[in-house]
């Protein structure tokens, strides 16, 4: 079902798309991309709102900084400096944290209006990036689609396309609480990855591909998440054409079980340590499935450019259950 929710201060109008199938609610906004809520049972079978948002679509506006359930691009994650050269030409981006470019900049995809249409189980979002938007070449269609299976799993598949060379890193910002609300750190998590991007005091990769034994970051058997992440993992299954399970968020609390599958080579664990009013630190985990940051000045990190004629295709399943 999709509605009119609200007109924006800006004028940018909102819709609200809302996906039920096996016990399993989702609403998705046409403002950003954004998942609104997510509602699972535990192991009682009450449902509970599992994600960080706001019940009114400005407070999305009122407070953009932590991107709360929303659709990033056109480049996920941060760029070093802002810059990046492609086929030998250097590409100027906006500083949007500090003197890097992060999450597609100061009007990212996250902050646009995405086109929204009802498929069968789910919902597709189209919206068109013009060349030079952010600094990015080329212009870019892309579409998302997030659908319910019959299990009540959330799939998320991305695509797009170009005319010009570019690079492209999609990807879903939500803030999962499966107790519904309090501090996250107790959730226990299980991500399978032998190798990390250790970075810089901004957040940059650093290039090296770090082994996790005997660090905080070895989270191959599941464990309590704790505080102080913002960190990109190298998946150890890597680029994959269908979604593989990658990682595991268990409550104890409430007995809910997240699953993240992905095609993607990296995911990124921030542990909220930075949200603000009218959250807390650590009131969620963000599992953004991804390619690695800064990859456009790494040739040593899978590639993210993407050229006319291909298409960019990326996909993530978020499965849910009890235990």
């Amino acid at each position: 079902m999709i509605e009119h929710l609200a007109t924006l201060s800006d004028g940018i109008p909102v819709r609200r798309c809302t996906l039920e199938r096996a016990g399993v609610r989702v609403r998705v906004l046409s403002y950003g991309g954004i998942v609104q809520s997510v509602e699972i049972p535990d192991r009682e079978g009450r449902l509970t709102d599992v994600v960080l948002g706001f019940a009114d679509p400005e407070g999305y506006v009122a407070h953009p900084g932590p991107y709360l359930g929303a659709l990033v691009g056109r480049y996920a994650n941060r760029i070093a400096g802002g810059r990046f050269t492609l086929d030998g030409v250097a590409y100027a981006l906006e500083h949007n944290d500090g003197g890097n470019s992060l999450h597609g900049g100061g009007r990212g995809f996250d902050k646009r209006g995405w086109d929204m249409t009802p498929v069968a189980h789910g919902v597709r979002l189209e919206l068109v990036s013009d060349d030079g938007e952010e600094g990015f070449p080329g212009r870019l269609e892309v579409s998302a689609t997030y659908t319910l299976t019959a299990s009540g799993a959330l799939r998320i598949a991305y695509e797009a396309v170009t005319d010009a060379p570019t690079v492209v890193n999609l990807t879903n910002h939500s803030y999962f609480n499966l107790a519904g609300s309090g501090p996250a750190g107790g959730h226990e998590l299980r991500i399978d990855a032998s190798r990390f991007t250790p970075v810089d005091a901004d957040l940059i990769p650093t290039g090296e591909l770090a082994d996790v034994t005997g660090t905080r970051f070895d989270f191959r058997t599941a464990r309590r998440t704790g505080s102080g992440y913002d960190h990109n993992f190298v998946l150890d299954k890597g680029v994959t054409d269908a979604p593989a399970e990658v990682a595991e968020l268990y409550d104890p609390e409430s007995g809910r079980v997240l699953t993240v599958s992905t095609t993607e080579p990296g995911l990124q664990l921030y542990t909220a340590d930075h949200l603000s009013a009218p959250f807390a630190p650590g009131d969620g985990i963000a599992l953004e499935t991804q390619h690695f940051p800064d990859s456009p000045n790494r040739p040593e990190f899978p590639g993210t450019v993407l050229r006319p004629g291909e298409v960019y295709r990326s996909e993530t399943v978020y499965g849910f259950g009890v235990r």
